[in-house]
């Protein structure tokens, strides 16, 4: 069996000491079992008080930097609250049928605005965890976290 390759593009950086050390325990986990990558993309600042213009363009300019991460090749899944819902179990076999087709993996998580229609579009899948909204980066380790319980 192949060794699944998963990359998790996200933006933002993790500030907090607390889930940066959360990410990597998971991550020295999980690359004994899967060769997992995490991709940065810088988040764009907002302004308070900014029109819905100003921020469709912030997420564009946050979607244009991932776009360039994006492979060609690989299964992309878009983390979105508009996203079917799922659950472990829906999620495991999801990855079941990817990881028989040898694909690569790429989770996409947004900023704090979202996904950009365009990343949106590219995505083969777009999963939500459930109604509840979490931070951008606390939502990084859920998902390490659920990816250690499947992989």
């Amino acid at each position: 069996m192949t060794r699944t390759e998963i990359d998790i593009i996200a933006v933002g950086k993790l500030k907090e000491n607390y889930l940066r050390s959360a990410q990597d325990s998971l991550l020295k986990g999980l690359n004994h079992r899967a060769g997992i990558s995490v991709i940065e993309i810088k988040d764009e600042k907002t302004k308070e008080g900014a029109s819905l213009k100003e921020l469709e363009r912030v997420k564009n300019l946050e979607g244009k930097s991932i776009l360039k991460h994006l492979d060609a090749r690989a299964r992309i899944i878009a983390m979105d609250l508009r996203g079917k819902k799922t659950n472990s179990d829906a999620l495991k076999k999801m990855l079941a049928v990817e990881q028989m087709d040898g694909q690569k993996i790429q989770f996409i998580i947004g900023g704090s605005l979202g996904i950009s229609e365009e990343v949106l579009a590219m995505a083969h899948r777009r999963i939500s965890f459930g109604d509840m909204t979490y931070p951008h980066q606390l939502f990084r380790v859920m998902l390490l976290e659920e990816l250690t319980k499947l992989i």
